[in-house]
């Protein structure tokens, strides 16, 4: 049983290091101009109600768009849980937030962060962009841009603000420790 505990604590201890590389590198806002901005989609509520999480996204990359950031949004995010698409909810609040329609893409096919990459991708590099302001909660920002720049689309990280959501530290915890497994689950992103 010895022969375990050595494993273990080798794996907990990448675990930790790689959940504290995640939360110091959400906390950091790395937007530049860009040619788009790429707002992650997140939870929708019964109802097509946009969660908090989705809601600061969106708000985030409002507040990019009108710095003139980047001329384009573009909304990833298929059916979750509850439809409709977390895409069209999040355009829906940016349009109703004075976001010109014509500004406002979708992308409605992704169900995983990688699978946000690679179909965003594919509508990016149809209009020419390869660079792009990459928001969504800053402990899932590390994975995402990996997952970004494994689709061959460099991402610039700007983590949406997470006060006013009524999350407890047990919660950011949560997910950034889930993030760290994530990578520790799939270390080939790490070297994208």
């Amino acid at each position: 049983m010895t022969w375990l505990v050595a494993p273990a604590g080798i794996v907990l201890l990448l675990a930790l290091g790689l959940a504290l590389a995640v939360h110091l590198f959400g906390r950091t806002d790395r937007a530049r101009a860009a040619g788009a901005i790429v707002v992650l989609g997140a939870r929708v509520l019964p109802g097509g109600v946009p969660s908090g999480s989705l809601r600061a996204r969106v708000e985030k990359a409002i507040e990019l768009y009108r710095r003139g950031l980047a001329p384009l949004l573009l909304f990833s995010g298929g059916v979750g849980d509850h439809p409709p698409a977390e895409a069209l909810v999040a355009r829906e609040l940016a349009l109703a937030q004075g976001v010109p329609a014509e500004a406002c893409l979708t992308e409605e096919e992704s169900r995983r962060t990688m699978e946000n990459a690679w179909c965003s991708a594919r509508r990016l590099r149809s209009l020419g962009v390869q660079e792009v302001i990459l928001v969504s909660d800053g402990f899932h920002l590390l994975r995402a841009r990996q997952c970004f720049r494994r689709a061959g689309i460099r991402a610039w990280p700007s983590p949406a603000p997470l006060e006013g959501r009524g999350l407890r530290r047990l919660d950011l915890c949560y997910w950034t420790f889930r993030e760290a497994l994530g990578l520790l689950r799939r270390p080939w992103l790490l070297l994208g």
